[in-house]
């Protein structure tokens, strides 16, 4: 294919002014490389009769996609001995700026022209091709796509003027919160496809991963097939330097099949493509490794609304494996389940060191975080001032007189907090009701933030502040499930879904401890049981895992 210097705009302008005024709009320009691979990606090669399929670019920009598309066209009609004239159809482009559509048409133009076609015809295609317009106020998608590609736009939503925000979420359902409009892509894009269509975008990652991905994640899980996610962070994909976390995502309108799942490294360009899609053509090799780039075929995605989960391809395949073998860690058939600590509202009124400062059995020994540090719980001595019964229901204060004189000196405090403001005859509520048999039953203790998993045993002495999350379960002994989670197999769970925090810090939350998979409590050995009690009491994170990784089935930890 021959490449053109873009130098001229035919139709009106000189395309590098076009060029020059678009980066000064902070619009990103994909390398050739990268779309090049794209197409390849999503099956738009010239072998097939193009003409008689419509791809679809839905932000073109100043036609980064365009030129090789035109090309590919062009060297189909040939191949399968068509006019370029029957292409008339075959391609939809579409951009807000004038000066982009402007860019677009002379850049298709120039290159049908390079191929040897007519002038007319080069000009009726270019302009038939490329609209000005918003992709996504389009009206209801028509699933008259074989082929979606491009760069989504990079604009937080609430960049956007009120009424198109308006407009956008009214068009895309799954644009939901805070969302980026590339969302909106994704959705209008996919929702243009015909059965066994393919859509092939760079864009960002994060909406696999973030809260306001989530209806798009639910979406695709229920209705596409993820076929490939090619991450590519550090990879130098974009003409300009931009912090946009860029991954290439190949998904079909059709039933979930196999994934590839692949990380790059800085190194990775268009000679690691060739490769990385040598080694997906040959379907030979479960997972390859080299030095620009790792991958792994998936039996199947991830499905759901809950996060997809990151890592390495070898760690990602693991996971999918374990998903596929043993199930959740919150499971009903074992009475296993995650909680979150009581929150108060108003900690320095609820909790306290003092042992009578209100009735007695209206203090509650509490276990902080602070307790857990050690790996065994040391109780540091706060309670809470508990205004609940036995029952769950609010004490009555006329029978808790020193309580009720407690809580009259912080009424000013505990009357404005948003729960009392609601209830005002409740004022003196916790915002979550206490249980009291979770004090009494033995439980594992997670801190909400760590550096790795910290799983602490308390037999049933205290309960936890709503910076600790806990685990209880009728099957479990808690000793055997605390080897297991103290293990860095059930740690690489975590990892996958939780959002790192600076420094590398993992969040801890029951979203993602409930993603961690166990094996059931009746099919681990004797001899497995008490290696991980035993790994457990000692902190010996290396015996644990030892032990897990024979419990799970597993020869080694994949990176």
């Amino acid at each position: 294919m021959t490449r053109i210097p873009s130098t001229t705009d035919v139709l009106g302008a000189p395309l590098s002014e076009s060029l020059t005024e678009a980066v000064r709009h902070g619009e990103v320009f994909t390398h050739r490389w990268v779309v090049e691979a794209i197409l390849d990606l999503v099956g738009y090669t010239p072998d097939r009769d193009l003409a008689r399929m419509h791809i679809i670019e839905p932000a073109c920009g100043s036609g980064a996609f365009l030129g090789p598309i035109a090309e590919r066209l062009s060297a189909s009609c040939r191949l399968h001995s068509r006019s370029i004239a029957e292409a008339v159809d075959a391609v939809s482009a579409y951009d807000l700026l004038s000066r982009n559509v402007r860019a677009s048409r002379t850049l298709a133009m120039q290159h049908l022209l390079a191929e040897g076609w007519g002038e007319d015809d080069a000009m009726e295609l270019a302009t038939s091709w490329i609209s000005q317009g918003d992709y996504l106020l389009q009206g209801e998608p028509v699933r008259n796509a074989d082929f979606v590609v491009g760069n989504p736009p990079y604009i937080r939503l609430e960049d956007v003027p009120a009424d198109r925000m308006k407009a956008y979420r009214s068009a895309c359902s799954v644009m939901g919160g805070r969302a980026d409009v590339y969302i909106g892509f994704y959705e209008i894009g996919l929702k243009s496809l015909k059965p066994d269509g393919v859509l092939g975008f760079i864009c960002a990652d994060r909406w696999m991963r973030n809260q306001y991905g989530s209806k798009l994640r639910e979406l695709v899980s229920r209705s596409y097939s993820v076929e490939l996610v090619l991450s590519m962070h550090d990879v130098d994909a974009f003409q300009e330097q931009v912090a946009a976390y860029p991954a290439i995502s190949v998904i079909r309108n059709g039933t979930q099949g196999t994934t590839v799942v692949a990380d790059t490294k800085k190194s990775f360009g268009s000679r690691a493509m060739s490769e990385f899609q040598t080694w997906m053509k040959s379907e030979d090799q479960h997972q390859i490794s080299t030095e620009s780039f790792h991958a792994a075929r998936l039996p199947h995605w991830f499905d759901g609304a809950d996060s997809w989960p990151a890592g390495s391809p070898a760690r990602l395949a693991m996971l999918e494996d374990l998903g596929d073998r043993f199930g959740l860690l919150e499971d009903p058939s074992t009475g296993t389940r995650v909680g979150i600590g009581v929150a108060t509202g108003a900690d320095k009124v609820f909790l306290t060191h003092s042992a009578d400062i209100v009735e007695e059995d209206r203090l509650l020994p509490m276990a902080m975080v602070r307790d857990t540090t050690s790996g065994s719980l040391e109780w540091s001595g706060t309670r809470l001032v508990n205004p609940w019964d036995d029952e769950g229901n609010l004490v009555d204060l006329a029978d808790y007189p020193k309580l009720a004189g407690y809580y009259d000196r912080n009424g000013e405090v505990l009357r404005k907090r948003y729960v009392a403001v609601k209830q005002p005859h409740r004022w003196y509520k916790t915002i979550d009701k206490v249980d009291p048999r979770l004090r009494e039953t033995p439980k594992l203790l997670f801190p909400d933030m760590k550096l790795t998993i910290h799983p602490v045993f308390d037999p049933g002495r205290l309960y936890p502040h709503h910076n600790l999350y806990f685990i209880v379960s009728d099957s479990w002994d808690m000793r055997v499930l605390g080897g297991i989670l103290l293990s860095r197999v059930a740690e690489a769970f975590v990892e996958a879904y939780a959002v790192k925090m600076r420094g590398g810090t993992l969040r801890f939350q029951a979203q993602y401890l409930r993603r961690i998979r166990v094996p059931s409590p009746a099919d681990i050995s004797p001899e497995d049981r008490a290696a991980l009690a035993s790994a457990f009491d000692d902190r010996d994170v290396d015996a644990a895992t030892t032990a897990a990784l024979r419990v799970y089935g597993l020869t080694e930890l994949p990176h």
